[in-house]
């Protein structure tokens, strides 16, 4: 597995699918906004599920935690039967979200990545995107971070997601 970790807008995504177009094995790609969207309406905006306030301060409540465990489970045994993973989440907790992970992986083998992005440079596309609440890039630009480990780090802020996913995919190979 390759887990990505980054805020909001610092170019997960875009990395992901250029792994998948450098990788030579078909690599799966999940990640915390496809897990968001499968959850029922009702829970993404109650106190119970996830919440998104003005400022783009985000909260998960109990429902939510409970369903992410269950979806971290099903995922690592996925990776167990077999499949290439690569995993495009935001650590809200940080070093506490590594270990939600680590405990659903057990031995399954995973290469950690930090994705980073100058706060600013996150905003700005944060508006561009138009799907995202303004203030979550520059809310978790340095927060999700936090007493994470990693074994590589990119940066996304002057470098293209293309060549971030090359020097992950030299890390695979």
């Amino acid at each position: 597995m390759i887990i990505l970790n980054g805020g909001s807008s610092s170019g997960k995504s875009g990395i992901v699918r250029c792994l998948q177009a450098v990788l030579p094995d078909p690599w799966l790609a999940l990640g915390c906004d496809s897990f968001v969207d499968t959850l029922p309406a009702r829970m993404q905006a109650s106190d119970r599920g996830i919440a998104f306030a003005a400022d783009g301060e985000v909260t998960v409540g109990a429902d939510f935690l409970e369903l992410e465990a269950a979806w971290r489970e099903g995922v690592a045994t996925m990776a167990r039967a077999g499949a290439r993973i690569v995993i495009d989440d935001v650590f809200l907790s940080g070093a506490a979200s590594q270990r939600r992970w680590r405990t659903a992986l057990g031995d399954v083998p995973a290469l950690w990545v930090g994705v980073r992005c100058a706060s600013a440079i996150a905003a700005g596309r944060e508006v561009a995107r138009g799907d995202r609440v303004q203030g979550m890039a520059a809310a978790q630009a340095l927060s999700v971070h936090e007493d994470v480990f990693y074994d590589l780090e990119v940066d996304t802020t002057h470098t293209e997601s293309l060549d971030c996913a090359r020097t992950i995919a030299a890390r695979v190979a």
